[in-house]
């Protein structure tokens, strides 16, 4: 927001009366020609590309960005979306269309935490952990506006304001009961980052209610501490019909007049839905004021200004033309972006990469195996062209190699064809495995499976797991395959964790792609024949069953999540292997002793023992040795990605700023507190389990931290550097 568009705004908002005002705060702006001002639609998505809207660049879905943990390539990333953005809506501006999923104003990055693993909106999300979702939130934020304080390239939207990761089933009716501690240790941390460090436009409020308030109408949640507390200058979005659920489902309030009063009175700006077309009559019994109405759509007008839609205001990017979408460019990013997302869960004896030359039949079995579905997860745009990865193994090998294909069950049911036996495609499976010399299992989930509440289509539970397990027959196919007694690669295409227990004990290697973009299948073939190593880590935990999980409906921290938990992990949260291996050493600080309110610079050697180029993910923990039972245990705390050719090594600085060291008491305050603190440097987490796969030990080394306890800010912007 700028002095300059903020003042426009209030002379264009003065000038209207009282029902072109309210016009202005529903999804669905209808023009107001005698002020100049266009009709637009606010609803567009773009959580991994422009959604919704016809052809676009179709990346891996966000939890497979998450992966890479880097902030250059999810920035690099959210340019490219807003570029594409920008060169559709000026070209449909032109023809005269401004419907929805047109315009500029994108409902992402979606920065929830995935506290869960059944939640079936987590594939959404950057994961578990607040600070790699604050970094990378923030990386996508910048990518989308870009970095002119007057000109917005287009206006992102940090969803869904601030308690909210499932049941998906009741949404619209369930109460979060949060802790201030997990709210400010957890459940706002990344929102803040968006709001203080990245300026995000827009924020967009949740479904459900937190701890009593629906949260689209908190006065806590949007006026205490998002705007009074976090300083936020932008707009509030409701979610989509949310507003109704205060009198249908919440019952907070008795009529649509009263909750659409209730949103506006606590700072929803803007109407995804149909509540706000009863706003009149609300106003016209005195729920609403007309200052109220002013602030939420002068905030509205302010940013459809500095977005370019007023004549007398035009923007920088209106020259930008539709040539630029699905560029060349822009889809080998994708590709680039699906590489650097694969993580190497198990590879036995160095098993993978593959000699093309010693290969002459391999099968690929699996309900994934050929499916676009499993490349594309949800709020997708349409790409002009998808390879599975089938269809990437049939490319990379070409006529020399003979590929063989097999569904071998369907991805939930117990049958492919409908008049079929049970197991229909079971037995072409185990025939084309006897056949080949190596055997890719493509298993896992997709959008149909798990999602949104009224948007997948699965037979489950509206959109969430019910457990972790490989659904349908997918877990007997695979154990019948391994039978057979061929070398076995899975390649696991899915959004959230899964409980892979068999495979790790019975497979050869294990490759999890999640939903890796609409030419994903280029990737996971070139990496399987070693035309680059796999690189990504988890961003989440993943579990070996439920068993030790609180209620999906719990929303406590306490046993969730690498911070809270080492209870029954399978594959801990930063975990990824890569074809070689890396090696750290000469940890230290440039003080052993500090104040607590000063900064801490960490120096790590990084080297690359091995053949390949590699990306190197440097992650760098920290645990309060004197921690309150309260606390999380290890936190990470610095990311770096480090690209090392082969036998390389590279001094690494990172920057530890006091927020990171400091502490969220149980009232909610973050704290600088003095004490010994553990510092880990490596290419994983610090955990036991971490060190059982792969055999290292991360750097370790403790300071001391003086002074008295003191407030610090949330604040801070410190970047790492490469000696």
């Amino acid at each position: 927001m700028s002095k300059k568009t903020m003042e426009y705004a209030k002379k264009l908002v003065s000038q209207m009366t009282i029902d072109e005002k309210i016009s202005q705060m529903l999804y669905e702006s209808p023009a107001i020609e005698r002020l100049g001002i266009p009709e637009y639609n606010w609803w567009n998505e773009a959580l991994h590309g422009v959604a919704r809207a016809g052809v676009a660049t179709v990346f891996p879905q966000a939890i497979g960005l998450a992966a890479a943990f880097d902030t250059d390539l999810i920035e690099k990333i959210g340019d490219v979306v807003s570029t594409e953005g920008r060169g559709k809506f000026n070209e449909f501006s032109k023809k005269g269309d401004h419907g929805i999923y047109k315009g500029l104003t994108f409902w992402a990055p979606n920065v929830n935490i995935f506290r869960d693993p059944r939640w079936g909106r987590g594939h959404e999300t950057y994961g578990e952990d607040p600070y790699l979702t604050g970094k990378l939130g923030c990386a996508y934020i910048r990518g989308l506006q870009g970095d002119d304080p007057d000109h917005l390239k287009s206006a992102a939207c940090a969803k869904h304001f601030a308690v909210h990761s499932g049941p998906e089933a009741i949404r619209h009716e369930f109460d979060a009961k949060a802790s201030k501690h997990d709210m400010y240790d957890t459940y706002l941390y990344a929102f803040k980052r968006c709001v203080k460090d990245a300026k995000v436009e827009a924020v967009m409020g949740a479904y459900n209610r937190v701890n009593g308030e629906p949260a689209c109408g908190s006065r806590t949640l949007l006026k205490d501490i998002l705007r009074d507390e976090f300083g936020f200058e932008g707009h509030v979005v409701s979610d989509c019909w949310a507003i109704l659920d205060f009198h249908e489902h919440h019952h907070v309030t008795d009529t649509v007049e009263e909750s659409a009063a209730m949103a506006v009175n606590n700072g929803c700006d803007l109407n995804c839905g149909s509540a706000f077309l009863h706003l009149k009559d609300a106003y016209d019994r005195g729920l609403v004021s007309d200052e109220a109405i002013t602030a939420a759509v002068e905030r509205l007008m302010e940013v459809r200004i500095r977005l370019g839609m007023m004549k007398d205001y035009p923007s920088p990017y209106e020259d930008i033309s539709y040539e630029v979408v699905e560029c060349k460019e822009h889809v080998e990013l994708s590709v680039e972006a699906a590489r650097r997302s694969l993580v190497l869960l198990k590879n036995k004896d160095n098993f993978l990469p593959l000699d093309r030359k010693n290969v002459k039949t391999i099968a690929v079995i699996g309900p994934n195996a050929n499916s676009r579905d499993a490349l594309i997860g949800n709020y997708y745009g349409t790409s002009s062209r998808y390879i599975t990865p089938l269809e990437g193994l049939q490319q990379y090998l070409g006529e020399d190699t003979r590929v063989l294909y097999a569904e071998g069950c369907h991805l939930y049911k117990d049958k492919v064809q409908g008049l079929a036996e049970e197991k229909d495609r079971f037995k072409e499976a185990l025939i084309m495995a006897e056949q080949s010399d190596v055997v890719v299992m493509c298993l896992g989930l997709d959008a149909t499976i798990e999602g949104e509440e009224g948007d997948a289509g699965n037979e489950y539970a509206s959109g969430d797991k019910l457990g972790l397990m490989l659904p349908g027959l997918q877990e007997e196919l695979l154990e019948a395959v391994a039978a057979v007694g061929k070398p076995v690669i899975l390649v696991l295409s899915a959004g959230s964790a899964i409980d892979l227990s068999w495979a790790e004990e019975h497979v050869d290697a294990i490759i999890d792609s999640w939903y890796s973009g609409a030419r994903g299948g280029k990737a996971v073939a070139e990496a399987i024949f070693g035309e680059y190593s796999p690189s990504g880590k988890l961003p989440v935990t993943f579990y070996q069953g439920t068993e030790n999980l609180p209620e999906f409906t719990d929303y406590s921290m306490a046993h969730r999540t690498y911070r809270y938990t080492n209870e029954n992990v399978l594959y801990p949260f930063g975990y990824g292997l890569h074809y070689g291996e890396t090696n750290y050493d000469g940890l230290s600080v440039d003080k052993a002793e500090s104040d607590v309110n000063e900064p801490v610079e960490v120096f790590v050697n990084v080297t690359n023992d091995s053949r390949y180029t590699v990306n190197e993910i440097v992650q760098l923990y920290i645990r309060h040795v004197d921690a309150a039972e309260y606390e999380p245990g290890y936190q990470l705390k610095g990311i770096e990605v480090v690209k090392l050719e082969p036998y390389e090594t590279k001094k690494v600085k990172l920057t530890l700023s006091p927020r990171d060291f400091a502490v969220i008491e149980e009232d909610g305050s973050c704290v600088a507190v003095p004490g010994i603190y553990e510092i880990s440097a490596g290419g994983q987490q610090p955990d036991d389990r971490s060190t059982k796969l792969t055999g290292k030990r991360t750097e370790r080394i403790e300071i001391t931290r003086c002074g008295e306890k003191t407030a610090v800010s949330y604040t801070h912007l410190t970047l790492p550097t490469i000696a």
